[in-house]
């Protein structure tokens, strides 16, 4: 008998199913993405946890003419299933194949390209506010979890929606709060009834009724505070109706039946309407149930047993590296402490909170107030490390320029994932940082060559008065002793790694090592490379640079960033605020946002690895030489 799931190839497929079929369909979309990710990897807990919900939102809505909205998008894959890309799903997050999160190229019932949270009510309110001025028709469907609600964002879009009154449904995948069986199954009971064509109709005339009575104004007033209140006593949705929301719930998020009711009677309310479902991360996947926190986000693993594939042994991460240099600084420094945005496992920080609990401050998914709130402890004397991935930190930006740099403020940016992160894409790639922070005043940019110089770097900012960036890769380091003794660099000096006469490359943070190794090959070829580790990207070791461009004539810039007002770019502002003439050759990555792949892919894609680095040179060299342009340059340098 031919299993559900390959029947369906759109919504419309779905909705041919009987109620009774839904349950076996919620088994197979399980078994299959657990099959799915313990091949590619990927958000494995997230997406266990909607399986049913997705199930009941496209049975009851119409999409794409009915719009569903994903927050984060890291709980999207049974969704896709659904919506016609069964065949390609074997290819998650793989280059060339589908993203792990909605992708609006891939399919039309992907609304918005989605990564970060705490984006969707107000991307829905804005497209739900469309429709009525195009006069166009269609429900508006906001999926968003709870930890996304810790972000301010979120409650500007609840609050914007509350006051517009617009026709938004929200739904609150919550799966932290316990709520007990009994008043669980009550509130559903509630939800259902309240929500349904008889309760609507029945409170419409009695409103209607009571209306005309003398004094019927209050007695409308009462009625309504009535129901109010009953909801109050029994569920948590006080705040939202504050809000201007119809709450309802909290109702069964793995029950079907509970869910599929609930929805269509929403579908026909009207204004803005928060329906609160109860789930669990992980749910039908025992390994994942027992571990969420594990399987969030993981590689490839083994289905029987839930544990890792085993892969070949590597160097420490940074983040390992990072993580163990912080108990240690910790304590060394009492006046250190450690925030993070709802990430203390992802930047190594759970080992700090464990020495150090009460200098340890998780904020949830807040990066804004994350880095005012490290502006207050510094203000107060204290030395906050902001450990935030960078594409995550480029949702505080006006607070590291307002609230941090404005001031002159001693916090320290541990900036974790820069550069290409990988299968993930677009969202998530740490391509801006070197542009973004560069430009800000006050501010200090740093980025290792090594593991061991992260301790270094580390160590510096603790020492530096003033806001510094350490900017670090995902992955593994490079394998290099780590030292003990913790040194103090000079801020914005390079160091010469290798000699070189007819080129200088002149490397920043996971370049430096690909460099080297180009170097190599161009001596095989017969061209002399010198290769500095530039290890600030702000203050450029200016001395040096101009020095060396002017002895050596040729120079190439390499980084793992975007091109446009990154490294290079500081360079070349160098150069001619100086009046300095030299050739230079900028390598990096390109002005687009980089798709999803693995590393190895993406660096070999863009030319950055040795060998794309070298061939890169060689073909400048070719055509300098073509034109003449090192002819002449001698001549000058002479």
């Amino acid at each position: 008998m031919a299993r559900l799931l390959e029947k369906i190839n759109s919504p419309e497929d779905l909705k041919k199913l009987k109620l009774s079929q839904l349950e076996k369909l919620a088994a197979e979309l399980r078994r299959v993405i657990v099959e799915t990710v313990a091949e590619t990897g990927g958000h494995l807990a997230p997406n266990l946890g909607v399986i049913e919900l997705t199930i009941a939102l496209h049975y009851v809505f119409d999409s794409p003419r009915d719009k569903i909205v994903w927050d984060v998008g890291h709980q999207a894959y049974a969704h896709k299933l659904l919506t016609g890309r069964r065949e390609q799903f074997s290819t998650l997050r793989q280059y060339g194949g589908i993203a792990g999160f909605p992708k609006r190229s891939e399919s039309p019932h992907d609304i918005v390209d989605v990564g970060h949270s705490s984006t969707s009510i107000s991307a829905g309110l804005g497209i739900v506010t469309a429709q009525d001025l195009l006069k166009k028709e269609g429900k508006v469907v906001v999926v968003i979890g709870d930890g996304s609600m810790t972000a301010g964002l979120a409650f500007e879009g609840l609050n914007n929606a509350g006051h517009l009154k617009k026709d938004l449904i929200v739904i609150l995948n919550d799966n932290e709060m316990s709520i007990s069986p009994n008043v669980g199954a009550l509130s559903s009971f509630l939800s259902r009834k309240l929500t349904g064509p008889l309760a609507r109709r029945f409170k419409r005339e009695l409103e209607s009724f009571v209306s005309h009575l003398p004094g019927g104004e209050h007695l409308v007033h009462a009625i309504k505070k009535s129901e109010d209140a009953l909801k109050c006593i029994l569920t948590p949705g006080m705040l939202f109706e504050a809000l201007g929301f119809r709450y309802i719930g909290p109702i069964p998020g793995h029950d079907l039946d509970s869910l599929i009711k609930t929805l269509k009677n929403v579908k026909e309310l009207e204004g803005p309407t928060l329906v609160h479902v109860l789930t669990k991360k992980g749910k039908g996947y025992l390994p994942a149930e027992r571990e969420p926190e594990r399987f969030h986000g993981l590689g490839p693993f083994d289905v029987r047993t839930g544990k890792p594939k085993p892969a070949k042994p590597k160097p420490p991460s940074y983040t390992s590296v990072f993580s163990k240099l912080m108990v240690r600084l910790g304590e060394e420094e009492p006046l250190l402490v450690a925030i993070t945005a709802a990430m203390p496992t992802g930047t190594g920080l759970k080992a700090f909170a464990e020495r150090f609990p009460e200098r340890f401050f998780d904020v949830g998914i807040a990066e804004q107030h994350a880095v005012t709130f490290a502006a207050g402890l510094a203000i107060g004397g204290l030395i906050p490390v902001c450990a935030i991935y960078s594409t995550f930190l480029q949702r505080a930006y006006d607070q590291i320029i307002h609230d941090v740099a404005l001031m002159n403020l001693h916090v320290v940016f541990a900036i974790d994932r820069g550069g290409i992160v990988g299968e993930d894409g677009p969202t998530h790639q740490g391509q801006f940082d070197l542009s973004y922070l560069r430009i800000i005043p006050n501010m200090v940019v740093m980025a290792p060559k090594d593991e061991n110089e992260l301790q270094h770097m580390l160590y510096t900012a603790l020492k530096y008065n003033g806001p510094i960036a350490v900017r670090y890769p995902r992955g593994a380091g490079e394998g290099v002793s780590l030292d003990w003794e913790l040194k103090e660099l000079p801020i914005g000096k390079a160091e010469v790694l290798k000699e070189g006469t007819e080129v200088l490359i002149l490397a920043i943070g996971n370049m430096v090592y690909p460099s080297l190794k180009a170097a190599k090959i161009l001596a095989e070829a017969g061209i002399s490379a010198m290769v500095v580790n530039a290890r600030f990207v702000k203050p450029l070791d200016e001395e040096l640079f101009l020095q060396l461009a002017q002895e050596i004539g040729l120079v190439v810039t390499v980084e793992e960033n975007v091109l446009h007002g990154g490294f290079g770019a500081a360079v070349l502002e160098l150069f001619s605020r100086k009046g300095l003439l030299v050739p230079v050759k900028c390598i990096g990555l390109p002005d687009k946002f980089i798709e999803h792949g693995s590393p190895q892919i993406l660096r070999k894609k863009y030319g950055l690895t040795p060998e794309g680095i070298a061939e890169n040179i060689k073909e400048w060299f070719k055509s300098l030489n073509k034109n003449g342009q090192r002819a002449k340059l001698e001549v000058i340098k002479s």
